[in-house]
C-alpha cells in the first residue's frame, strides 16, 4: 500500500486530470476490508497505520469507516473534506499534485458499472436514482462519450450485480439498453455463488476474480 502511495505521488498530477467520478486525489481511496468472516479489528489497525504512513508523505489523509467519526461514510467525507472537515494526518491543505487520500475500514463491497446505449445523461441519472438504496450507492455519469450507471454494492450478497442489472434495465426508456457490464477489481466468492453461472459472462463476473482465490494464490488466505 505504501509503495502504491509513493508511486501515485511520483507519477500522477491531479491538476492535469479530467474525469467524471468524484475524487479527492491521485490515490483516492485506500479501503481495508476483512475477509473470511473476520471482524473489522484488523482492518481498523491497518487503517490507522496507513493514515500515518501516507500523511508522512505530505499528503492530507481523511479517515472513514464504521468506527470513524460516528460512522462517517465516504460520500459524506467527499462533500465535507477541506470545508468543515480537517484531515486526520498530513498537511491541512490539498497536495498540489496528489490532492488528498481517504483511508477507511469497511466490509467488502463490489464496484460494478453498467454501460448504457441510447440513454441521455438525465435518463442515466434517473436509472441510477432508481437503483440507489441502503445497500447500493449509484451515480449516473457521462464517460468517454457514453453513459454509465456506476455502482458500489455495499452488501453484495444481499443485492447482487444481477439484481442491480435488472433494476437498471427496468429504469431505462424503451429505446435504451445495457450494452455491457464492468466489474471493477474483485468480488467476494459468496457473490458469485449467489448469481447463476449463466449470468456471469454478461455481468463481467468470473471465478478467477474472486477475492478468496486471489488471496489463496498469493499465499495470504
Amino acid at each position: 500500500m505504501l509503495a502504491l502511495a509513493r508511486g501515485a505521488l511520483a507519477t500522477i498530477d491531479l491538476a492535469n486530470h479530467a474525469g467524471a467520478h468524484p475524487r479527492l486525489g491521485a490515490l483516492d481511496v485506500v479501503p481495508f476490508a476483512p475477509l473470511y468472516g473476520r471482524s473489522l479489528e484488523g482492518a481498523v489497525a491497518a487503517r490507522e497505520a496507513a493514515i500515518q504512513a501516507i500523511g508522512a508523505l505530505g499528503i492530507p489523509v481523511f479517515r472513514f469507516g464504521p468506527v470513524a467519526r460516528g460512522s462517517l461514510a465516504l460520500p459524506e467525507l467527499r462533500r465535507r473534506a477541506f470545508r468543515d472537515l480537517a484531515p486526520d494526518a498530513g498537511p491541512p491543505e490539498p497536495h498540489p499534485t496528489a490532492g488528498a487520500t481517504a483511508v477507511g475500514a469497511r466490509p467488502p463491497l463490489v464496484a460494478w458499472n453498467a454501460w448504457l446505449q441510447g440513454a441521455s445523461l438525465a435518463e442515466t441519472r434517473r436509472a441510477a436514482s432508481a437503483v440507489r438504496s441502503r445497500a447500493v450507492r449509484a451515480l449516473g455519469l457521462q464517460v468517454a462519450g457514453a453513459t454509465q450507471v456506476s455502482c458500489n454494492l455495499l452488501d453484495p450478497a444481499e443485492v447482487t450485480p444481477l439484481d442491480v442489472y435488472r433494476l437498471v434495465e427496468a429504469g431505462l426508456p424503451t429505446d435504451a439498453h445495457i450494452v455491457r457490464c464492468e466489474l471493477v477489481g474483485l468480488v467476494p466468492g459468496a457473490v458469485l455463488e449467489a448469481v447463476p453461472r449463466t449470468w456471469w459472462e454478461r455481468l463481467d463476473l468470473d471465478e478467477d476474480r474472486a477475492v478468496e482465490r486471489r488471496a489463496e494464490a498469493a499465499g495470504v488466505a
